[in-house]
């Protein structure tokens, strides 16, 4: 009797969840098929020659292991393009000078990342998107300097920038 009362009602939870579309745990609901993600452009004024290659590959890495979707070269039923336009680092937290011969100086840098998409989604054009930005950043200590810090520092506002990308398009949110 147990047994039975509890097919009738895990028969139409499965019917519930595979009747919407392709799911996936990670939340996102996708009817599409295929996804092209073309190379973005580095269009920053400062920052490493290959800042648009790196976010590339982990744009097209993490699409690739959060959905089921097949990337193509072009024309996929989805379409993300764009550019990296800002590597900006500014001081955060100044401290004064301990004497007259030393200047002012930041105790805390933060580097700031900037990355403007352009999103096509073929089965619902509502979702579209044009040079939409998505910007992170990331403090670290001054007396460190930039070059021992910088590829975790990039890594740390890449995570972050393409989590809100995904959120964006595929996610929903």
């Amino acid at each position: 009797m147990m047994f039975r009362l509890r097919q009738l009602l895990f028969a139409p939870l499965v019917f519930v969840a595979t009747a919407c579309g392709v799911y996936s745990f990670t939340g996102t609901t996708i009817s599409a098929e295929t996804i092209s993600i073309q190379t973005f452009y580095n269009d920053a004024n400062n920052g490493p020659a290959n800042l648009a290659v790196l976010f590339t590959d982990q744009l097209r890495d993490y699409f690739q292991q959060n959905t089921s979707l097949s990337q193509v070269k072009d024309e996929g039923e989805l379409q993300i393009e764009g550019a990296v336009t800002g590597y900006r680092l500014t001081p955060v937290a100044p401290s004064a000078s301990t004497g007259v011969s030393t200047n002012d100086q930041a105790n805390l840098t933060r580097l700031t990342i900037t990355v403007k998409v352009s999103y096509i989604n073929l089965e619902d054009e509502e979702q579209n998107f044009n040079n939409k930005s998505f910007s992170f950043y990331s403090d670290f200590d001054s007396d460190q300097g930039l070059t021992a810090v910088e590829n975790q520092l990039i890594q740390e506002i890449y995570d972050q920038i393409i989590l809100d990308i995904f959120n964006a398009t595929v996610a929903n949110w």
